[in-house]
């Protein structure tokens, strides 16, 4: 069996039409990838032998009759937890075509919000994280919260996705089956709209593409490009941006050459929000190197985690009240020749029918205010809200 599943020309919209709930989708403006089925799981906890035995599989694949072979999924935030990776029956490659932007979902009703933390225990979070940062313990502390809502009427996974797609194209859209760890666990999907790189490799080109200190969008265009100036001048963010920066290229060293740098970051835009970015590129040393090498290599950056990472690993550990799971690990694929795309899984949701949770996070650094890191995690919650057709005072 050819692996490789035809694309029609003729495709309006090529792929996402064809998503249904428990295929794995990821896509760019730049092209999209749809994978269906299953040929291998792989389930182990994510540690140093990982990439191995990812190679081991796509290997054993080939070697039974599937033509470049590809694994495909998310990995979670923390170490030890397990994989979320498969190698699909079939996958589907296409570019990506132009699309009229969608409509602005049904406003659903809800019946129950639950905030973890609630707003004003994140804020308090925040404040002692602030204290922790200044006393030395650590540079930068990323915190976040999250929604767990249950609305009115079930949500389709399809319908959340082609929103997030047709409305920030130029975002990672994504769509993973969450396996359940027992058979009396609700299938659920994790739907994000990611606007941020971790690892890219294609041949020896190597790019990386952080993104950390940000400012919610006004539907003003005054105010709006105000706002973007504003980012671009502030010193708090700037230094939130460095730990990031400093991190990564610290980290692809020993795995690349020729590694550049931007002297400063650019001010970059999602639909909601505005980001500082640096767009890191670099040469593999080693052709043996793959993509999952290397975005486990960068995996948790200072944009998701902060920095030192153990001690802001300890922080988050006390203050925030649930289990991250895939949100601020990676969602992507990984082929048998070490090219791949590996995304940071933020600005996302995990769907369970008539069940919700949104995260949103924020990175914490010595001028950080409570307030305002509070207000810049609700601005975070608006592409998932928007795309669910949910009530933005939530």
């Amino acid at each position: 069996m050819n692996q490789t599943t035809p694309v029609r020309p003729d495709m309006f919209c090529p792929l996402l039409d064809d998503y249904r709930c428990g295929d794995f989708f990821f896509g760019t403006a730049h092209g999209r990838l749809l994978a269906r089925d299953t040929l291998a799981r792989i389930r182990r906890p994510v540690d140093a032998q990982l990439a191995a035995e990812v190679t081991t599989s796509l290997r054993t694949a080939r070697e039974g009759g599937h033509d470049n072979p590809v694994a495909v999924g998310a990995l979670p935030f923390h170490a030890g937890q397990d994989s979320n990776l498969h190698i699909p029956l079939t996958v589907a490659r296409s570019a990506a075509a132009g699309i009229a932007p969608a409509p602005r979902p049904t406003g659903r009703g809800v019946l129950a919000v639950s905030r973890l933390p609630e707003p004003e225990q994140y804020a308090a979070g925040v404040a002692r994280a602030v204290a922790a940062i200044r006393a030395g313990h650590a540079r930068k502390i990323v915190l976040a919260r999250a929604l767990d809502i249950t609305p009115a009427d079930p949500v389709d996974p399809a319908e959340v996705l082609a929103h997030l797609v047709h409305h920030d194209p130029h975002a990672f859209g994504f769509a993973v089956s969450v396996t359940p760890r027992d058979t009396t666990s609700a299938h659920r999907t994790l739907v994000g709209a990611s606007p941020e790189l971790l690892l890219s490799r294609r041949g020896k080109h190597v790019v990386s593409h952080p993104l950390a200190g940000s400012i919610p969008r006004s539907p003003d265009p005054r105010e709006d490009k105000a706002r973007a100036q504003s980012l671009q001048a502030s010193a708090k963010d700037h230094d939130e941006h460095s730990h990031v920066t400093e991190g990564i290229a610290a980290a692809l060293l020993p795995h690349c050459r020729k590694l550049h740098v931007p002297a400063a970051p650019s001010v970059v835009r999602t639909a909601t929000m505005w980001h500082l970015a640096t767009r890191i590129t670099a040469e593999l040393r080693s052709p043996d190197t793959s993509s999952l090498d290397l975005a486990l290599a960068l995996h948790p950056t200072p944009a998701v985690c902060g920095s030192p990472l153990a001690a802001a690993h300890a922080v988050i550990a006390a203050s925030e009240p649930f289990d991250r799971g895939l949100y601020t690990g990676m969602v992507g694929w990984c082929d048998e020749s070490g090219d791949g795309e590996w995304a940071v899984t933020i600005r996302c949701a995990e769907i369970n029918h008539r069940n919700v949770r949104l995260f949103a996070g924020a990175g914490i650094v010595a001028d950080s205010c409570p307030e305002s890191e509070l207000a810049e995690t609700s601005a975070k919650f608006q592409t998932m809200l928007n795309a669910l057709g949910l009530p933005n005072t939530l």
